[in-house]
């Protein structure tokens, strides 16, 4: 529909109000709710949104460090576009109408640290090359039997588990809080996030989900929206639902994998896919794979964006540590799945569901794209066996300072995102580093307050 038709729609519709969402650089939902004659005001000229969406961390403390915004700014609004294409209705809020909007302009004055603005202009990338991005997100999240005000008051070392023990795909144990796990399926596909697949996975009230294949802005609104629509589905049960990458020492991690393909324009053909090869991969797939394999490294805070990311890639517990290929292999941190002509794709399990899923996307076609583009080779084999123990290719930064540093001064990740993008995020990312540095934590107390 175009402007002029949702708009009447709208009228009609009996709603007296919309909400209205844009996504910060920790992929975090920011918004407002505005009356329905306020959005019939601004639905084609944009809204004006506080440029401290861009300013300050997940805690909402100003940085100190960034040019974009800041004291020295002012905090002026920014004019943000609505996307009338992600127009939806939120089944769990009297069908209340909602849109994204990002900071994309036509005339080329794109703000370069919005991250639905940089998957846009990364996927253009792709389509001028010809190409149709089809991405698809899966998540795995832990969920719990308390409320923020019980975080707040008792904190959360007696926060319940949803159920006990380690119980993957286990239909005895998704029935054990029915009315939730349901819930979260049904609304979810009515909030048009269609749901291919919701399981329990291997962990204590853990589940896992993956999202339906779409082109990539679709799929990236949708796992943005996925993870604050279950946030928000489970304040209703009573129940908290984290995506932390790595919630406790014991337990797995909770993985954000990607899955992609491209297509030729028309979505007529898989390109990712060869007949005639051993392994079922084009040669457009290989260099899309060794370009990833190659960026990795120097992008990786758009995989693993907090102190907490780092927690999950630790050897033997489902994350990767290495540089590693394989096919269906899920030891190694890039996972070919191939086959058929319909389902052959990369999977990269790098990702943590801590991730802002708009710059995870952006981060996985920008360095595929590298690969196409300068048409690198796969030049060492793909693993056999345990990815942890291959290291010939090497391994991966092993937490954010090391990684934001090696983004920082890399010529590869401005040549894929820009110098301004690069500047402002990884000195979000020195912040938290910062941030972090600065506390005192249980663990230093109970190593040192007797013994020291």
């Amino acid at each position: 529909m175009n402007v002029q038709e949702i708009c009447a729609q709208l009228k009609n519709s009996g709603h007296r109000k919309v909400k209205l969402a844009i996504t910060d650089i920790d992929g975090i939902l920011c918004g407002k709710i505005i009356s329905l004659d306020k959005f019939l005001s601004v639905v084609e000229g944009g809204m004006g949104m506080c440029n401290v969406v861009f300013g300050w961390d997940s805690s909402d403390k100003s940085y100190d460090n960034v040019e974009i915004t800041g004291w020295h700014t002012g905090y002026p609004d920014m004019n943000a576009t609505i996307d009338i294409h992600t127009q939806r209705k939120i089944p769990w809020e009297q069908d209340m109408p909602f849109f994204l909007a990002d900071f994309s302009k036509n005339n080329r004055e794109d703000l370069t640290v919005c991250p639905r603005t940089l998957l846009k202009k990364i996927s253009q990338q792709a389509v001028d090359m010809g190409y149709s991005p089809i991405f698809a997100q899966e998540f795995e999240w832990f969920n719990f039997e308390i409320t923020p005000s019980d975080i707040r008051e008792n904190g959360l070392q007696h926060a319940k588990h949803l159920t006990p023990g380690m119980f993957g795909y286990s239909i005895l144990r998704s029935s054990l809080k029915s009315s939730y796990f349901n819930d979260l399926f049904d609304l979810l596909t009515r909030f048009d996030i269609p749901v291919e697949g919701l399981h329990t996975e291997t962990g204590p009230g853990i589940y896992e989900a993956a999202i339906t294949y779409s082109d990539i802005l679709t799929a990236a609104d949708r796992a943005v929206l996925f993870k604050t629509g279950v946030k928000e589905i489970a304040y209703r049960h009573g129940i908290m639902a984290t995506f932390m990458a790595k919630w406790s020492q014991e337990l797995p991690g909770n993985g954000g994998h990607v899955h992609q393909s491209l297509w030729d324009a028309q979505n007529s053909k898989n390109l990712f896919f060869d007949d005639k090869d051993p392994r079922k991969m084009s040669a457009l797939m290989r260099h899309y794979v060794a370009g990833q394999l190659h960026c990795l490294p120097h992008i990786l805070p758009m995989y693993a964006p907090t102190i907490n990311s780092y927690k999950r890639l630790v050897e033997g517990a489902w994350a990767p540590t290495t540089l590693t290929w394989a096919v269906d292999n899920r030891t190694t941190a890039l996972r070919i799945l191939s086959g058929s002509s319909k389902s052959t794709r990369l999977e990269t399990r790098v990702i943590g569901s801590d991730v802002n899923p708009y710059l995870a996307m952006a981060a996985c076609l920008a360095s595929g794209l590298y690969g196409v583009k300068n048409k690198l080779e796969l030049s060492t084999a793909e693993t056999v066996g345990n990815g942890y123990k291959d290291f010939k290719n090497g391994t991966l930064p092993t937490n954010l300072n090391e990684a934001t540093q090696q983004m920082k001064s890399s010529e590869l990740a401005r040549e894929l995102f820009s110098d301004g993008f690069v500047n402002h995020f990884c000195s979000t990312r020195e912040w938290e580093w910062r941030e972090f540095n600065s506390q005192v934590t249980d663990w230093e107390k109970n190593r040192y307050f007797e013994i020291i």
